[in-house]
């Protein structure tokens, strides 16, 4: 099959899950609806695995026979049962069956994309969730800017590791505000091929001044998902001087809102 599209995301194409995950031989769906877009009769799911581009795995119609091209219909299921929603099965799970899965309504140009299902196929490591902590700004980069012109800046490194699978998202707060200025996170968790776990980074780059105010606490959130969104936390300031992270752990489950110290 080869089509091409204009595309665009569209809020109004609604993917659901957004995050999927299950064991080897069983099965996994998902659903996609869209609003406003009646003439949108037009289906389509892609399929991208990490590393690799989009392929197409199906295209319908509303109205019409699924078109799998040179896919396996024993392996895939696309039903349109009305012009506003569609569903995909991925049947029979395997480790190469994980990615991120866009659905695409499309009539005329443009084609819209929902945001993408990130499933995982369990390969045998246990669901496993992360260990955070914050390392502090290295004293070499504090000497090295004494040399230069301009504000002096420290970073700080939140380090997730041994996690499974990777289905997480971090994100900085200072005071417990959050903030997005002078972070870079890693664009995807790296694998330890020996363990099977994973592990990410995420950096803040901030002002000196900043960094040395007694009062300002600095936290490191790492969603995980799990079957359900659980957050995981660490704090530092810069007077502490423990081992690299301040003894305050929280871990706080976002769907039956409790936290535990």
């Amino acid at each position: 099959m080869s089509f091409c599209l204009l595309t665009v995301h569209c809020q109004d194409v609604i993917q659901d899950p957004t995050i999927s995950w299950s064991f080897k031989s069983k099965s996994a769906e998902m659903k996609c609806s869209h609003k406003n877009l009646i003439t949108h009769t037009q289906m389509y799911w892609y399929r991208q695995r990490p590393g690799e581009t989009m392929t197409l795995i199906v295209y319908t119609a509303f109205g019409g026979q699924p078109d799998y091209g040179e896919n396996l219909q024993s392996k895939y299921s696309a039903v349109k049962d009305s012009i506003e929603a569609g569903a995909l099965t991925v049947k029979d799970l395997q480790p190469d069956d994980s990615g991120i899965y866009f659905f695409l309504c499309s009539d005329s140009y443009p084609a819209y994309f929902g945001e993408g299902t990130k499933l995982t196929v369990l390969d045998g490591v246990d669901v496993t969730a992360p260990t955070v902590k914050i390392l502090r700004p290295s004293p070499l980069e504090c000497r090295d800017q004494k040399k230069k012109e301009g504000k002096r800046r420290k970073t700080l490194v939140c380090v997730a590791s041994g996690f499974y699978p990777d289905h997480v998202t971090v994100f900085w707060q200072l005071n417990g505000q959050n903030i997005t200025d002078g972070v870079a996170t890693d664009a995807a968790a790296k694998r330890n091929e020996i363990t099977g776990l994973y592990s990410i980074t995420s950096r803040l780059r901030l002002q000196a001044k900043t960094w040395f105010n007694p009062d300002n606490e600095f936290s490191c959130y790492v969603t995980f998902f799990n079957g359900t969104y659980t957050n995981y936390s660490t704090s530092i300031y810069s007077w502490w001087m423990g081992s690299g992270t301040l003894f305050k752990y929280s871990l706080t489950s976002i769907y039956i809102g409790e936290t535990f110290f």
